[in-house]
């Protein structure tokens, strides 16, 4: 890509496609689970770890 005269441009476009793809993910797919008090942090993993 380095000797193309689009070569900059594809690779701008490359990254940005990647940070949107990863963010996105990141907000619908892998929302945090600990969230809260340190109660519910600790009752929510107490049941995760106790279920079969």
């Amino acid at each position: 890509f380095r000797q193309m005269t689009w070569g900059r441009t594809l690779w701008i476009i490359i990254a940005v496609k990647l940070f949107v793809m990863f963010a996105v993910l990141r907000l619908f797919f892998f929302r945090p689970v600990l969230q809260g008090t340190p109660t519910q942090k600790q009752n929510r993993v107490a049941t995760e770890l106790t279920q079969p």
